[in-house]
């Protein structure tokens, strides 16, 4: 059983305590089917994800099968499926892919023919089997809120909640969803709690919860609820709650509670006799003969703990962090190749980016003319000839600092279009396969393998290809390895905006902005200021992989550059260090806001 007593959850705002839940109580017994009800803004879905652990109650506690989940473990990802009012599935995929993954990332199967036969079985209860091959984005509104259901179903959770999973329906589709969760909270005694605005085919629920204002204005059986409300109609059921304040419907009902719970209990007793409902009998523990108090206080903690152990022995298993990790990169992956825009684009930046570099590469290529050995005579000749060479230094120069410095900014540019949307872009699903068990750490880990095969394909080509076209005047491999090292920077620094970030447009704005500042805040084009210069540039990726790829010129070429440029040039070593550590301290900030619960 599930109860609820006097539950409560309190939010501050403008510094006073506001409750979205006041005071809720409320007995739902195993193999029950309770809609949830009321006005919009009455506390509906705050009160579903209290219940799924996800809100912390500010007061009352919460018990499941006599374990209070307010004070010992929550409920387990087995135990619990949470259905959310829109799709939560990628595009791109297909139904059976879905629920492959969905099965793959929840439940630890001993072989593929065990991972197979839960795939079909949930297909076929949530009448998908005939559509499986259909991509998510081609499903209509009906087949999108069963595959969300479907997702749940595959580790067999004994508690369903469902967050307005008829909202935008047509009726008939409404009314097909209404009989498949009444007929899933028919199964293996399964609890299904489904928040609703509509008060259509109100015949098929066990139980209505009515909400007011995060108070409980009524509990019982639906055939009771226009009785009880003194109305003729469902519909005139929320005109009626607003004609008296939340409070005195929350006293009036205090007073009539235990008369409908009566009518519950009643009404279950007829299902379970007719046989329309089965709930799986619980296995008795021997009780221990002992009289003495304190004896018997022990063998009741020994027995809830002896309870909870079969229960976790009977729970399914998650599957292991390379498990999960090996799911997520695949689909990540197979994710990429079918959206065809992402490879389009992936693949003009390649082609076009190198090519644009090479157009401005001519003059980096030309000579740098030297001082000629013979001594001049004339004063006048060797002031032309040291004014000549110094022009070419600084022409040559100018280009080739310019150059290594455009590698550098289109790299970074890269690196903001690879992960500013990599998290916050399917954060809702995200959060959903979280609360499903999903590791953190897993997830982090197939971002990274994923961004970093892009890293190295860009870099590497960007490097190569541009020295096919206009060599390098230096060490090409520690060239290519600090354009490798800006983009993993600026890849890891926008990936972990995107995990901080609630929203796709948030990242994707400052990841831009971020790139924007890179040039001028590097002092490579124009010297900043030494205050300045001094605060900014340990943040600035683009420095470091300008600075340590001019390290890596050639002894007349890096004095040429070194002639017009007003920034100093740190030591290779200090620039790969500072690489490195923006790399680091990225993917930490990743990690927190990986680890960090956002849901909407």
């Amino acid at each position: 059983m599930l109860e609820l007593k006097e539950v409560s959850f309190i939010i501050r705002k403008d510094g006073e305590e506001v409750p979205l839940v006041d005071r809720v109580s409320i007995q739902v017994p195993k193999g029950h089917f309770m809609a949830i009800v009321g006005p919009s803004g009455c506390g509906k879905t705050t009160l579903l994800k209290t219940i799924a652990g996800l809100n912390p109650e500010s007061g009352g506690a919460l018990f499941w099968d006599e374990r209070n989940l307010s004070e010992d473990e929550d409920f387990s990802p087995s135990e619990i499926g949470y259905v959310p009012q829109f799709s939560i599935a990628y595009d791109p995929l297909t139904v059976d892919e879905s629920v492959e993954a969905a099965t793959r990332l929840r439940v630890k199967s001993r072989n593929t023919a065990e991972l197979d036969a839960r795939i079909d079985r949930v297909l076929e209860e949530t009448g998908l089997g005939p559509i499986s091959d259909r991509q998510v984005k081609v499903l209509s509104g009906g087949q999108k809120r069963r595959l969300g259901l479907a997702m749940e179903l595959v580790s067999d959770p004994k508690i369903l909640l469902c967050d307005e999973v008829t909202s935008g329906l047509d009726p008939r589709s409404e009314r097909e969803i209404v009989r498949l969760l009444h007929d899933l909270s028919r199964k293996d005694g399964r609890i299904v709690l489904s928040v609703t605005h509509s008060l259509s085919h109100l015949e098929l629920y066990d139980s209505i919860l009515v909400l007011h204002e995060g108070r409980v204005a009524f509990h019982g059986p639906p055939e009771q609820l226009t009785h009880y409300f003194s109305v003729h109609d469902t519909e005139e059921v929320y005109p009626r709650l607003a004609s008296q304040p939340s409070e005195r419907w929350h006293v009036s009902w205090q007073k009539h509670r235990a008369s409908y719970q009566k009518m519950l209990d009643r009404n279950r007793e007829k299902l379970v006799a007719s046989g329309a409902l089965h709930v799986p009998a619980k296995p008795k523990l021997p009780e221990p003969e002992i009289s003495d108090p304190a004896a018997d206080d022990d063998a009741e903690s020994g027995k809830r703990a002896a309870t909870r152990k079969r229960e976790e022995a009977d729970a399914l298993k998650l599957p292991g962090f390379f498990s999960q990790f090996s799911t997520l990169l695949s689909r990540r992956w197979r994710i990429f190749f079918r959206d065809r825009g992402q490879v389009f684009l992936q693949l003009a930046i390649l082609i076009c980016f190198p090519l644009l570099v090479t157009i401005f590469s001519e003059k980096a290529s030309e000579p740098i003319r030297g001082y000629s050995d013979t001594k001049q005579t004339d004063v006048f000749v060797e002031i032309q000839e040291q004014q000549s060479v110094r022009a070419d230094q600084a022409k040559v120069g100018s280009a080739v600092s310019g150059i290594i410095m455009f590698q550098v900014v289109l790299l970074s540019l890269m690196g903001s279009n690879n992960s500013a949307r990599e998290i916050a872009g399917e954060r809702p699903i995200y959060e959903k396969e979280k609360f499903g068990g999903l590791r953190p750490s897993a997830y982090l880990a197939s971002k990274v393998a994923f961004l970093a095969c892009l890293v190295i394909t860009q870099s590497l080509w960007m490097a190569f290809f541009v020295n096919l076209f206009g060599t390098f005047r230096g060490d090409l491999v520690q060239h290519a390895g600090f354009l490798l090292l800006v983009n993993a920077a600026m890849t890891a620094i926008c990936l972990a905006i995107s995990a901080l970030m609630r929203t796709a447009e948030q990242a994707s704005l400052l990841s831009i902005y971020l790139v924007g500042f890179q040039l001028p805040l590097s002092g490579a084009v124009l010297a900043l200021p030494e205050k300045i210069e001094a605060f900014t540039r340990p943040f600035i990726s683009a420095y470091w992989a300008w600075s340590g790829s001019v390290e890596a010129l050639q002894t007349r070429v890096h004095d040429a550059v070194k002639s017009v440029i007003d920034t100093g040039i740190s030591p290779q070593n200090a620039c790969l260090y500072a690489l490195c550590a923006h790399i680091g301290v990225a993917l930490i900030a990743a990690w927190a806001g990986a680890c960090r619960p956002q849901w909407d």
